[in-house]
């Protein structure tokens, strides 16, 4: 967290950084594709609801250098969160689609968490 919420009971205003393994599967022992790097705001003053703004960057295999970006809103209690795919770069130029987040595991005192991204990407 680089920006502590605004008020104590909710995370309003509040920013975080993320730079986090992204791997092949759930487990965090899988396969290391890249990071997923970004932020993600507190937007939403009666939920727990996020901006995010993230990159997957891929690093190895076939994508090495490509990225996709996702930017959307992100109701973090929810099941199944939609957010759209705005664009990429590389072998992802062009990118458009969306993702299906869904969390796998969480720490309510610290804010760790697992989260499964499906990913649903047109690109040329």
């Amino acid at each position: 967290m680089i920006q502590p919420p605004v008020t104590n009971t909710s995370y309003f205003g509040a920013i975080s950084m993320i730079d986090n393994a992204l791997t092949a599967k759930v487990p965090m022992n899988s396969t290391v594709l890249g990071q997923a790097q970004g932020f993600y705001a507190g937007a939403a003053q009666k939920e727990l609801g996020f901006l995010m703004a993230m990159n997957f960057a891929f690093k190895t295999g076939k994508y090495n250098g490509s990225t996709i970006t996702i930017l959307g809103r992100n109701t973090a209690m929810s099941e199944v969160r939609e957010m759209p795919i705005v664009g990429g770069s590389g072998l992802f130029r062009f990118a458009r689609g969306y993702v299906e987040a869904r969390t796998k595991w969480i720490n309510l005192k610290n804010g760790d968490a697992t989260v499964e991204y499906s990913c649903y990407v047109l690109h040329y």
